[in-house]
């Protein structure tokens, strides 16, 4: 058996401790987690629609490939599984409440008002990390693809 000691401390001095003892299990469990990645068809589908997007609102995609291969493909694969292009960079407790209401699809409200895009993806001139293109080579996104594919197998 193993004991574990858990104390929480308030503000006005007051501790209070707890013991638990949990049984030592000699048993492992091993859960396999399938990744899904998106389709050929939604990844062209939202280079396009970044491209357009970035020559459209004078911004540039992130000097950085990866942050560009990474975002893209996040939204895509909301595109697959939600059937709406949300922000992969947010924390969302109901991904499909958000994708229907709207607000943090791409690009988003915020992006949309004020030229902010939390994601890194379309990224104003005056921004450091802005880099000079506003197109985005599909084989760098393959290559990058691949190469996350690859560390994530061996990892």
């Amino acid at each position: 058996m193993t004991t574990l000691q858990a104390s929480t401390s308030y503000s006005v001095g007051f501790g209070i401790s707890s013991f638990a003892t949990l049984p030592k299990s000699s048993s492992r469990r091993y859960v396999t987690v399938a990744k899904m990645e998106p389709s050929e068809k939604s990844v062209e589908i939202m280079r396009k629609f970044s491209e357009q997007y970035a020559r459209r609102s004078g911004t540039y995609f992130c000097m950085d490939k990866g942050v560009t291969s990474v975002v893209i493909k996040g939204l895509a694969e909301h595109k697959d599984t939600l059937g709406a292009p949300l922000c992969p960079c947010r924390h969302y407790d109901d991904k499909a409440a958000e994708a229907q209401q709207g607000f943090w699809n791409c690009p988003c409200v915020p992006m949309r008002e004020r030229k902010e895009c939390h994601c890194m993806l379309f990224l104003t001139p005056d921004n450091d990390f802005a880099g000079e293109e506003q197109v985005y080579q599909m084989q760098i996104c393959k290559a990058w693809f691949l190469i996350t594919f690859l560390g994530w197998v061996f990892s």
